[in-house]
C-alpha cells in the first residue's frame, strides 16, 4: 500500500511539474523577494531624509515651502506599506508607485534649490547626505528593474498553456507592473521657481538695484 501511494505522489508531482506548477510557485518566490529589496532601498531613501532637510534648514531656512514639500513626501511614501500580499492588487500598487514618485519629485526640487547655496553645497554633512542619496536612487533603478523583469517572468508564465490552467486551478493571478506613466513622471525635471523678495535676494546674494532717475525734460 505504501509503495502505490509513494508511486501516486510521484505521479501528481511529475504532473505538476509538468503543467508549470513549479515555475509559477518559483516565480513567484522570486517576485517577493525582489519586491522585498525595492522596499528596502525606498526605505532607506526614506531614512536618510530627515538629517538631510535639517541640514538643509541651517543653511536656507527660506526654503520652508521645499522642505515642507519634501516632509510631507516622505510622510505619505511611508504611511503607504504594499505588502507582498498587496503584490495583485493595481490601485494599491498605482498609490505606492504615486507617492514614492512625489517623494522623488520632492527630493529633485530640494536638490535643485541647493545650487543657489555655495556654502551648504560646500558642508562635508551635505555632500555626505546627498552622495548617500543618490547611491540610494541607483539602487532603487536597479531593484525595481529587476522587479519589473520578475513580474514579467511571471506573468508570461501565468498566461501560458500549459501553465494558465495550472495558475487558475492554485490562484496564481496576474500581478500589475510598474507603469510606462509612472515612469515618465519620475523621469520628468521638476519645476524650480525661485521667486521673488528678500529670500531670493539671499540666495544670489544680489542687491536690489535703485530706481533710475527720471529723465531731466529739456
Amino acid at each position: 500500500m505504501r509503495i502505490w501511494t509513494l508511486a501516486f505522489l510521484a505521479v501528481i508531482a511529475t504532473a505538476l511539474s509538468g503543467c508549470g506548477y513549479n515555475s509559477l510557485q518559483s516565480q513567484d518566490e522570486n517576485v517577493k523577494a525582489s519586491w522585498s529589496e525595492v522596499v528596502n532601498q525606498y526605505q532607506r531613501r526614506a531614512d536618510l531624509i530627515p538629517n538631510l532637510v535639517n541640514t538643509v534648514k541651517g543653511f536656507a531656512i527660506q526654503e520652508q515651502q521645499v522642505l515642507i514639500g519634501v516632509t510631507e513626501a516622505r510622510a505619505k511614501a511611508n504611511s503607504i506599506q504594499l505588502t507582498p500580499e498587496l503584490l495583485n492588487d493595481p490601485v494599491a500598487m498605482q498609490k505606492f508607485q504615486a507617492a514614492q514618485g512625489e517623494l522623488t519629485q520632492a527630493l529633485k526640487s530640494l536638490f535643485a534649490v541647493t545650487e543657489a547655496y555655495p556654502q551648504l553645497k560646500s558642508d562635508a554633512n551635505f555632500r555626505d547626505l546627498q552622495a548617500q542619496i543618490e547611491g540610494t536612487e541607483n539602487r532603487i533603478t536597479v531593484a525595481r528593474n529587476r522587479y519589473i523583469d520578475a513580474v514579467r517572468n511571471y506573468n508570461v508564465t501565468v498566461r501560458s498553456f500549459p501553465a494558465n490552467l495550472t495558475a487558475k486551478l492554485f490562484g496564481f493571478a496576474v500581478k500589475p507592473n510598474f507603469t510606462v506613466g509612472n515612469e515618465t513622471t519620475i523621469a520628468t525635471a521638476p519645476t524650480v521657481d525661485f521667486g521673488s523678495g528678500v529670500g531670493a535676494q539671499a540666495r544670489s546674494g544680489a542687491q536690489t538695484p535703485p530706481p533710475a532717475a527720471p529723465a531731466t525734460p529739456h
